[in-house]
């Protein structure tokens, strides 16, 4: 999803990036000293990809020194299992190290319970707001996850509107691109796999 709230300027710079082919298109990541501190999902380009994974996190360098930056094990780990899970292996990615320095209490939260939910699984964003304590907070759950800038690390797109409704998803191709990843997974929502 990686959206662009406010508290990502908060975060801390990036020291490399790369982009990777997937299932879906090219992605792109972004590590820091201590792990994965962004991925993005596909945008229309490769160029597209790694200007919206950059936006709102601080620049020491440039883009041609950031993609010059030897991948650390945490990031080659994260971009080999992205891969696994959008040509449909059942990983969690629960192991990938993320830098969430500068993410609200909130959103980490939200994050955890996100992260905990396994391929071919949803939740709906009112239980995941009363296992955090009130049912009230459903709209601030999809806000969090709307900025969230680990997807599909932190898989976002596991997370449905009442109903099994997709609900909204920031990343390139909005909602189509969440069914189309949940039925990567076999997730059905509503019971049927969408046609594409």
């Amino acid at each position: 999803m990686s959206g662009n709230p406010a508290w990502r300027v908060n975060r801390p710079a990036a020291i490399g990036l790369c982009h990777f082919e997937t299932g879906i298109g090219d992605c792109a990541l972004a590590w820091s000293d201590a792990g994965v501190v962004a991925i993005q999902l596909p945008e229309p380009d490769v160029a597209s990809t790694l200007e919206r994974l950059l936006r709102g996190l601080p620049m020491q360098q440039t883009v041609s020194e950031l993609l010059a930056a030897r991948p650390p094990q945490t990031a080659l780990d994260a971009m080999h299992g992205t891969q696994a899970l959008l040509r449909g292996e059942a990983l969690g990615l629960t192991d990938i190290e993320l830098d969430m320095r500068g993410v609200p209490e909130f959103a980490i939260r939200v994050y955890a319970l996100t992260r905990a939910i396994a391929p071919g699984d949803t939740r709906t964003y009112g239980e995941l707001a009363r296992e955090l304590g009130d049912v009230n907070l459903s709209r601030a759950v999809g806000q969090a996850l709307g900025g969230n800038p680990f997807a599909p690390v932190i898989p976002c797109h596991r997370v449905l509107a009442a109903g099994d409704r997709s609900g909204g998803f920031s990343s390139h191709g909005g909602a189509e691109q969440k069914l189309r990843m949940l039925a990567i997974e076999g997730a059905c929502p509503g019971g049927t796999l969408p046609l594409f």
